[in-house]
């Protein structure tokens, strides 16, 4: 999530997401052309099996809320012995008043990882590293953000998916998901690493990049970002990719996702005839079709009901006593591509289904890129799920 700091109004001007856009996207285009120095110090985890305190292994216990006003309890657990592994890389949550967030765990990562990852631990071990992010503060500063830094970014994901290799993965297939940062971060990763390296592409059981920006010519599922990683055209493909990002309505022109050109998307590729990746997670296979949301958000309320730090006015969280909500099929989502832009759409079932609604909350540049994940998050966990099946099927 890229977004400014201080947050005065629930709503921010065009103008300042253009400034904060212009910035953002020179320096992940930037990112290439800095030079990797060499691995050294370990990473810090925020989830891996094995810690003391984890947040992507707690609670999953889920108050299930229909559209005829009942409810009840769904519990949900973490999966004993699964057969993949999950490479998490979360999205712009830090408050740190420097351009580049430190490794500490602050409760702004904790409260994510819970938020996004670790319902993704009944399929797969969950691996998240706490990486020098570009914070906040840095992405709302004009100047805040140099080349170096974003570098200093890329460069912490990298060496901790190194080191994930080196010394956790043994050979097991393994799923990348990211949003907004994060998945520029991953985009950068599969571009560099994986895409060019059949050895790692064949342990690729899938890659989820959520409120990015994955280029295809039109029509086609590769080409652009990446050669040889295609999208996903049916529920249990492996090594392909899920991406998209969720609007309520066309996204405007400009727009800060959805559009190729989009301020807030990563580097920019060199494509005739880009279009912005859209995969829908909610239907077996990929065309003009509608399916239902599967939407689980957390009620946070381990942090009072409110995410932390300067996100906390902007992120909706449902109020009930288990630390989750599922809210099925309130929503229906299909890929729509018309005026130059491609998106995940989201359409209400039922216009008088009593559950809370999806709210803009970051104005209509942003569409609904704060619930990205959570909208479709049991669909997402599914798709994974059957993943993680085929590919030990496949590799056994």
């Amino acid at each position: 999530m890229h977004l400014p700091s201080g947050w005065r109004s629930r709503h921010h001007t065009s103008r300042e997401g253009a400034l904060v856009a212009v910035v953002v996207t020179a320096a992940f285009a930037l990112l290439a052309l800095v030079g990797v120095p060499a691995a050294s110090a370990e990473s810090t985890w925020l989830c891996r099996p094995g810690l003391a305190s984890n947040p992507c292994l707690n609670s999953e216990e889920t108050t299930v809320e229909l559209a005829d006003g009942k409810s009840f309890v769904e519990k949900a657990k973490p999966a004993k012995s699964p057969p993949i592994d999950c490479f998490y890389v979360y999205p712009t949550v830090s408050s740190q008043f420097t351009q580049n967030a430190n490794e500490e765990i602050d409760p702004e990562e904790l409260a994510i990882a819970e938020s996004q990852a670790s319902r993704f631990s009944q399929v797969c071990k969950v691996y998240a590293p706490i990486y020098p992010q570009l914070t906040i503060p840095a992405i709302n500063t004009p100047g805040g953000v140099t080349p170096e830094g974003s570098a200093k970014a890329y460069i912490g994901v990298l060496k901790a998916f190194e080191e994930y290799l080196a010394r956790f993965n043994n050979g097991r297939g393994f799923e990348l998901i990211g949003h907004s940062q994060g998945s520029a971060m991953l985009e950068q990763l599969i571009r560099e690493q994986i895409d060019p390296n059949p050895a790692l592409r064949k342990q690729l059981v899938g890659a989820e990049i959520l409120g990015g920006q994955v280029i295809v010519p039109e029509g086609q599922s590769e080409g652009g970002t990446f050669q040889n990683v295609p999208a996903c055209h049916s529920i249990g493909q492996t090594g392909c990719v899920v991406a998209y990002s969720s609007f309520l309505q066309e996204p405007p022109n400009p727009s800060n996702f959805g559009r190729p050109g989009s301020l807030l998307g990563g580097a920019p590729v060199e494509v005739a005839n880009p279009q912005v990746l859209c995969v829908n997670p909610t239907i077996l296979v990929q065309g003009p079709h509608s399916g239902p949301t599967l939407a689980y958000y957390p009620t946070l309320n381990a942090y009072g009901g409110k995410f932390p730090g300067l996100l906390g006015p902007v992120v909706q969280a449902p109020k009930a006593s288990t630390p989750w909500v599922a809210a099925p099929a309130e929503y229906n989502a299909r890929c729509e591509a018309r005026n130059g832009a491609s998106w995940l759409q989201l359409n209400l079932n039922d216009e008088s289904d009593p559950r809370e609604r999806i709210l803009e909350t970051l104005g209509p540049l942003w569409g609904t890129h704060l619930v990205d994940v959570n909208v479709a998050l049991g669909n997402l966990v599914g798709v994974v799920g059957i993943q993680s099946l085929v590919y030990a099927a496949d590799n056994h």
